[in-house]
């Protein structure tokens, strides 16, 4: 079973479920957890907050972007 992770505006990908923490859901993006929140269920979570298992959506909000 994975988990959907949506990086808000840039698309989203099916991550597994093996992951420990919410920051190692970042690993398929090309993000670093400083630079991003998490949120589930509308709710931002710490990047080191081990996963619930009852979670099938992630939201991954950019706070910076180059350019």
């Amino acid at each position: 079973m994975g988990i959907t992770v949506e990086l808000v505006g840039e698309g989203s990908q099916e991550v597994e479920a093996d992951a420990d923490s919410y920051g190692d859901l970042l690993a398929p993006f090309d993000v670093s957890k400083h630079e991003v929140s998490i949120f589930v269920d509308g709710q931002p979570v710490p990047e080191d907050e081990p996963i619930d298992t009852t979670v099938e959506h992630v939201r991954v909000l950019r706070l910076i972007k180059g350019g």
